[in-house]
């Protein structure tokens, strides 16, 4: 093993001691290891000022965020043995937990391979490769998931946007067999139709499985509203929960038909209606209407993707809460979530918090809501702690 040393700055290799795994390109020595010298996904040793191995990693000499830590055992290099030995790990957490094969089975960062996203359904893998330095590794890390795993198939969604600041070009590829057009999953005694070739990300969201059996609780009888409904992973459990009522906004055709299918699926189509359009466009018709509902579920896609978007984010954040407040039957109930990285959940709060006062309304938040167990937070890393919600009874000031 021959890698090319990386030597941090003096003091910057604190972050990398306490647990983290990234290094940003200001913090590396430019002189003693000048960043021209190394190749895009190029594997790397990495060094302490003071020359001390502090791991093994990969580098990305033309992004801010520059090195990605892979293994604190130097001694050992970043092949098919380690990336064996890493997914046996992670897959001991997630057989801990499920007693069915229907999780996400690598959380990038959080099991140790930063850049690497592999969901299961079943018998088949869905992965999503994010670092130049990962996509150099494809090989092994399909030889190491055919070994841990046994899987039918394993198909590499290799689209996400996040690929661009990486300069990795946008691909799906089938790396093993066959993987289906349509593979049938489970969670929380649901079942669902995904689309892991043309589905979002790899076809299933798995982060909200405990809020939704969280908000199961609430909707014996009631009406239910889901906006940003997708494919129904919250809507159709509503129904299945014993909801007398599962109205779905989203803005996607395509997702409000595999919704119905899962409805039908779960023999809940009566239950379901669809609404098909912009989500604060939809709930300001339904508020035209005078349509109520006693449970209201608001989870859309991240309004704060970038720092530079907090501002508008934020104001997002309140507008489509407010919105739902203003839809809720008297002492309703709201589970209001964010995927959001760069929201923090005190900042979430605050919104629901000035929506309610502006409508001259009480909040009480009666649960938090966080990612599930498959989505382990790494405690050096806040970024992989992106889900977080509440649910609140939204009842009359007094």
């Amino acid at each position: 093993m021959d890698y090319s040393a990386v030597r941090l700055r003096k003091h910057e290799g604190k972050r990398i001691r306490s647990g983290h795994l990234w290094i940003y390109s200001n913090e590396i020595d430019n002189k003693l290891t000048p960043l021209k010298s190394f190749t895009t996904g190029q594997p790397v040793l990495i060094e302490d000022s003071n020359g001390k191995a502090l791991g093994l990693g990969y580098i990305n000499p033309n992004n801010l965020l520059c090195v990605r830590l892979v293994s604190r055992d130097y001694r050992k290099p970043i092949d098919r043995s380690l990336f064996v030995h890493k997914l046996k790990i992670a897959l001991s957490l997630r057989t801990r937990i499920y007693d069915k094969p229907f999780y996400r089975a690598v959380f990038g960062e959080s099991d140790g391979l930063p850049g690497l996203i592999v969901d299961r359904f079943g018998e088949h893998l869905v992965v999503q490769i994010t670092t130049a330095g990962m996509e150099q590794q494809k090989d092994n890390i399909v030889d190491a998931l055919t070994k841990v795993f046994k899987p039918e198939s394993i198909l590499l969604r290799n689209d996400s946007n996040s690929r661009n600041a990486e300069r990795l070009h946008s691909e799906i590829e089938q790396a093993l067999g066959v993987t289906p057009q349509r593979i049938q999953i489970e969670e929380n005694a649901t079942q669902f139709i995904i689309h892991p070739h043309t589905g979002q990300k790899t076809g299933w969201f798995y982060d909200h499985r405990v809020s939704r059996q969280q908000i199961a609780k609430y909707v014996q009888g009631k009406r239910v509203l889901d906006v940003f409904s997708y494919i129904g992973a919250f809507g159709i459990q509503m129904a299945m929960a014993g909801a007398e009522d599962v109205w779905s906004i989203d803005i996607s055709a395509k997702a409000l038909d595999e919704l119905q299918e899962n409805a039908a699926l779960n023999n809940v189509t009566e239950k379901v209606t669809c609404l098909e359009g912009d989500a604060f466009a939809a709930m300001g018709e339904l508020k035209e209407q005078a349509e109520k509902f006693d449970v209201i579920i608001v989870d859309p896609p991240a309004f704060i993707k970038k720092r530079k978007d907090q501002k508008p984010g934020l104001k997002a954040y309140r507008k489509i809460n407010e919105a739902a407040m203003r839809l809720l039957n008297k002492d309703g109930i709201l589970l209001s979530a964010s995927c959001s990285m760069h929201l923090k959940s005190d900042e979430l709060q605050d919104c629901l918090l000035a929506g309610s006062r502006h409508l001259d309304k009480t909040l009480q938040i009666i649960e938090q809501c966080h990612q599930a167990q498959d989505h382990p937070i790494h405690p050096a890393i806040s970024e992989t702690r992106y889900i977080k919600g509440f649910i609140s009874r939204v009842i009359s000031a007094s």
